[in-house]
């Protein structure tokens, strides 16, 4: 089984509570503040959804420049050796 990435893990465990959030807030929709439920839930997915995005670029970037370094090590032992 693949291991979760800390990109993947926190949006997750954020969903997780934004649902047990939108359970409680059950009584405010009853109670007809449609508006202020919905929109809660709808911002917080916003920033789930943002978070998401922007970790998933650093990783790429990190691995980018981590591939980019391990290269140029590569290159310098190369000429070490000759």
């Amino acid at each position: 089984m693949k291991k979760l990435s800390k990109t993947q893990l926190l949006p997750l465990a954020l969903l997780v509570y934004l649902a047990f959030m939108a359970y409680l807030g059950l009584p405010l929709y009853r109670a007809g503040e449609f508006l202020h439920y919905f929109g809660v839930i709808a911002g917080s997915l916003v920033i789930i959804v943002l978070i998401y995005v922007l970790l998933s670029k650093r990783d790429k970037i990190r691995a980018e420049r981590d591939e980019k370094l391990r290269k140029t090590y590569e290159k310098d032992e190369d000429k070490e050796k000759t």
